[in-house]
């Protein structure tokens, strides 16, 4: 072990000689900009499960109030027709009442149906994709963490060694892929590549680093071919950073070696939806 680390020591010394102090920045850089953005993925991510809690838990004080005035109208109701001299006021007030209940009984039906979207419309896109792609390949796995869905391809499937161009059996897959990101324009697809710690060097690439984002560029390509909107896709490459297993043997190296779809839902868009539902129901209380 302690050779493989000498090893491993002396091969990053030796190519960080060969990189400049100015390409090595614009590594760091990319390499900020990456976590960055996956950063920015997760907060928004714990952001939009803090804001569905307590969505639930004003939901749930709301319904307590909403099953009080029923109670309430329902008596007005039974004491209506034992009244002689019930006021036009008084039969206004008991309309508005009545109207009142309607219209919570919307917004809390609108509230319920925002917070139960992105885990319903998670569960179409994991039974699409398990459906489409085939979870019986060992090489592509399928799974949800945290309501985001991760799709996980086996670079053995997607290139071949040391290369960055998709194999055709690789373009069978993604096209499923399309598919099933095609039928939801609201979700973004984030095309995740990561390679072993092998140090990798070939003109015009000069890392692992360039490695990773180009295979990640590449999958992209691909799926904007097949009809992705742009737009939904983002490209990041990890080098070897994130390992799944230690890179200490062939066999963890090629486990390592994948890329990796998230699937992730638009929470601009579904926070905005939350908190404009949240205004009204505060402002019609």
């Amino acid at each position: 072990m302690k050779k493989l680390m000498l090893l491993s020591v002396a091969s990053l010394l030796v190519l960080a000689s060969c990189v400049s102090k100015k390409q090595y920045a614009e590594l760091e850089a990319k390499q900020k900009e990456t976590q960055d953005l996956l950063n920015t993925a997760t907060v928004k991510l714990n952001s939009c499960l803090s804001e569905k809690s307590a969505a639930v838990a004003r939901l749930e004080g709301l319904q307590e109030q909403l099953a009080d005035m029923r109670k309430t109208n329902q008596d007005l109701i039974d004491t209506k027709g034992n009244l002689t001299t019930l006021t036009q006021k008084g039969a206004e007030n008991l309309e508005r009442s009545l109207e009142s209940l309607k219209e919570k009984d919307l917004k809390i039906t609108r509230l319920q149906d925002a917070l139960t979207k992105k885990d319903s419309v998670t569960l179409a896109i994991v039974t699409s994709l398990k459906r489409e792609v085939g979870i019986n390949d060992p090489d592509i796995e399928i799974n949800v963490e945290k309501g985001v869905v991760f799709i996980s391809i086996a670079d053995k499937l997607l290139f071949q060694s040391g290369s960055y161009t998709v194999t055709s059996r690789a373009k069978e897959i993604l096209a499923k892929v399309a598919k099933v990101i095609n039928s939801k324009p609201n979700f973004e697809a984030m095309v995740e590549a990561h390679t072993d710690n092998v140090p990798y060097k070939k003109d015009p690439l000069l890392d692992n680093w360039d490695l990773s984002v180009k295979r990640a560029t590449s999958v992209v390509r691909v799926l904007e071919d097949l009809k992705v909107n742009p737009q939904q896709l983002i490209a990041a490459g990890r080098s070897y950073y994130v390992p799944l297993v230690e890179n200490d043997t062939a066999e963890n190296r090629a486990k390592n070696r994948r890329t990796r779809i998230v699937v992730l839902p638009k929470i601009d868009q579904f926070y905005e939806m939350v908190e404009k539902e949240m205004k009204n129901l505060s402002a019609g209380n």
